[in-house]
């Protein structure tokens, strides 16, 4: 036996409806059992709909997506009724939905249950207590749908995906007052255009709608009679979309009323006390749903404004440098806060970066923010150095504490980043105010969080002194600077939030050929917060705990010309710079930490920890023999597998080094021996301000000590301990005895 004799047999039919469409489709069964002619066919929703209990159908749409939202198999009972209203039988369905993402399509059965009620009918049956169960049901899921809608387009589509129990509009319209005119808000059941007649109305039309926001009272028309009677003028209008009953009522919030809405149904409604009811009850919900949105929307488009106003867009024409920025505001409040960034142009040519976070995510913080970033302009319009921009602006940001602390205000502070670059050379002067260090993207992809020198916050000590930074942005590579909220949100500290984003800048090109920049800072906002929902200066996203502001510089690498060679002689090397001053100890953790961000793909991770104890050593006897400050340079070249490693810490001390030979218990001199020991190669070179300790480290040595040199690669071995010669052999290394050989503790 074929599974449709089967299912026939057993009175069950088969059903699908496509929700995208509006169309379902019914078996032979299925349709007999509906009242129709045994046959397979494809009706729409509403003649299907029809054939059911008006009660139980309300019902059902409840049910539907209930099963739709949690994927699961539903069943329901329905009455169904034929064309007069009499109850032919009840059936039982089961359905299950197949694509419940978007636009879903049910696929159900049929099934003849035995407690059919022939002749009975919907209006005789006794379904007083179904009718108020459901009516208060629906209410309460109606409530909740309008009460969550963040939108006017949200609240139109609750409004008109509203199955109210017993009678269920055909075609829905809102219509608005603007400025003494109706306007259509939205609509639902007529195809868009059809609205253009009814649109600009004066208040005083002869038209349901604007007499219903005229007198505040609403307006029911059982009939097409009954319009036409009431509404002679306005007849022509409505009679084309052929609906035999119309409901319109004002909507009201606060006392006011704000717009009509009108309801339109393809079958009778006599518009009972209890139909009044619910009809009443639904335009108060939703006009109280629509001014909410309403304020909403105009709250979010302010909150919009003020940020833009206040965020410039970057300039694309630095010479030789390419700028991209992202802005994406807290999800909280007004979505305005206190992260900025900003891009001005000096007098002496030059270009000055900033970025800035002002303490809070409210109104005040961004208004903190607006007269802070015009400050910062204007001390640097003035011409002043980085350090000293800074200084005016925490001045000037104390000044406004002090004033608003005497009328109970708290104080609020800011930290920042001040930048200003040299196009032509991609020299970098910064200044820090508490802020998070830049991270340098090498030219071959590696990131390093490069420190730099600071002072406190904006705004907490009037007189702060502000230390400039140095750097170097080299062709090909990118600088990243930003707020904490790109690095800390999700649960993240500094380190494990520079750790994710160190991947994803890795992973992604930073150049500027193609677009990279962008792709980067997009890539960066989504590691961060998920894909993009919309844009702003740059995604905005829906799972945001703090503001970010954002700013990547890449300088170009063809455009930059490196001795002889040309655009394309560029140096594929990476490299980072730190100076560690006499007063701050504390950075040679920084060093050693930069020293494994440049090894972070070193192949042996022995020689790794060697280079991270060497520079310790190094730059520890740096500080303790002399009077000034170190300064590490670290460059890694070649390709790899068979890569460089060169180490240089540079001292104002002419005093050269000499060998001591520590006890067993000694405390301090075994550097040199670890020199010997661990380096490929190192030595001392004079300079004319001091001298420079350097050592190599050769990847393809490995373990097995120093490999043999490259083509046209040099190798400067160190001595062996205990020899009387040079410190380090080769053209550029130190001849000296023993006795000229300094301590390294």
């Amino acid at each position: 036996m074929r599974t449709k004799d089967l299912l026939a047999a057993l009175a069950t039919g088969l059903w699908s409806w496509d929700d995208a469409s509006g169309r379902v489709r019914l078996d032979a069964e299925a349709a007999r059992l509906l009242g129709l002619p045994a046959r397979t066919v494809e009706l729409s929703e509403a003649t299907v709909r029809s054939r059911f209990h008006p009660v139980d159908f309300a019902e059902i749409n409840g049910v539907v997506q209930l099963a739709v939202a949690e994927r699961s198999l539903a069943e329901s009972r329905l009455r169904i009724v034929d064309a007069d209203g009499r109850v032919l039988r009840t059936v039982r369905s089961r359905f299950r939905p197949l694509r419940p993402e978007g636009a879903f399509t049910l696929l159900g059965t049929l099934q003849e249950v035995p407690d059919p009620q022939p002749d009975a009918t919907a209006v005789r049956t006794p379904v007083t207590g179904d009718w108020r169960r459901s009516r208060e049901a629906f209410l309460l899921d109606a409530g909740r749908a309008l009460a969550e809608a963040r939108s006017t387009a949200e609240v139109l589509r609750v409004a008109a995906g509203l199955s109210m129990p017993g009678f269920i509009p055909d075609g829905l319209a809102v219509f608005g007052i603007v400025g003494g005119r109706l306007t259509v808000i939205g609509h639902h059941g007529q195809p868009t255009g059809d609205e253009r007649p009814f649109t600009d109305m004066t208040t005083d039309t002869d038209y349901p709608a604007a007499e219903v926001v005229r007198t505040g009272r609403a307006i029911y028309l059982p009939t097409p009679e009954a319009y036409r009677a009431r509404y002679p003028t306005a007849w022509p209008l409505a009679a084309r979309f052929a609906r035999t009953s119309w409901a319109f009522l004002p909507l009201v919030n606060a006392g006011r009323t704000i717009g009509a809405w009108m309801a339109g149904f393809n079958h009778p409604v006599t518009f009972t006390p209890d139909e009044r009811a619910v009809l009443t009850t639904v335009a108060r919900m939703l006009a109280q749903a629509l001014a909410r949105a309403g304020a909403q929307e105009s709250q979010h488009e302010l909150a919009v404004g003020l940020q833009r106003s206040m965020m410039p867009t970057v300039r694309p024409d630095i010479p030789g440098m390419t700028v991209a920025a992202r802005y994406v505001p807290t999800g909280g409040g007004l979505e305005v806060g206190g992260d900025w960034y900003d891009m001005i142009p000096l007098p002496s040519g030059r270009t000055a970066l900033v970025i800035g976070d002002v303490q809070g995510h409210d109104v005040r913080a961004a208004g903190l923010m607006g007269q802070l970033r015009i400050a910062l302009r204007a001390y640097a319009a003035e011409g002043h150095h980085p350090d000293g921009v800074l200084s005016r602006a925490s001045r000037f940001l104390s000044g406004i504490n002090d004033t608003e602390g005497t009328e109970g205000t708290d104080p609020r502070f800011a930290t920042c980043l001040y930048i200003e670059v040299d196009p032509a050379t991609g020299l970098l002067d910064i200044a820090r105010a508490g802020h998070p260090e830049p991270a340098i993207r090498t030219a071959d992809g590696t990131m390093l969080v490069r420190a730099t020198a600071g002072g406190l916050p904006l705004g907490i000590a009037p007189d702060t002194d502000y230390p400039i930074t140095r750097l170097v942005l080299e062709p090909g590579e990118t600088m990243l600077v930003c707020t904490d909220g790109l690095i800390e949100t999700g649960g993240h500290d500094l380190e494990t939030g520079w750790a994710r984003l160190r991947g994803v800048v890795a992973s992604h090109p930073g150049g500027v050929a193609d677009g990279g920049l962008e792709r980067l800072a997009d890539a960066l906002v989504q590691a961060v917060h998920g894909p993009p929902s919309h844009h702003m200066t740059g995604p905005l996203v829906d799972r945001r705990e703090d503001d970010i502001a954002m700013l990547l510089l890449s300088r170009d690498a063809a455009a930059c010309r490196v001795g002889a060679g040309g655009p394309e002689a560029v140096r594929r090397v990476r490299r980072t710079v730190l100076t560690v001053a006499q007063a701050e100890p504390e950075r040679i953790a920084a060093a050693r930490a930069q020293i494994r961000d440049v090894l972070h793909d070193w192949a042996d991770p022995e020689q790794v920890d060697a280079a991270v104890l060497l520079v310790s050593e190094v730059v520890t006897n740096a500080l303790t023999h002399t009077d000034g400050d170190a300064l590490l340079v670290v460059e890694l070249s070649g390709p790899a597998g068979h890569r460089r490693m060169r180490v240089d810490v540079t001292d104002a001390s002419d005093e050269l080094p000499h060998r001591r030979s520590p006890g067993e218990l000694a405390s301090s001199g075994r550097g040199l021996v670890l020199m010997e020991l661990l380096a490929g190669a190192w030595g001392v070179e004079p300079r004319g301000d001091g001298k420079s300790t350097w050592f190599e480290i050769y990847e393809d040595a490995g373990g097995d000590g120093p490999a043999e040199p490259a083509a046209g690669e040099a190798r400067y071995a160190g001595a062996e301990p205990g020899a009387s010669g040079s410190v380090a052999s080769g053209p550029e290394s130190v001849a000296s005895g023993p006795e000229s050989v300094a301590e390294l503790t």
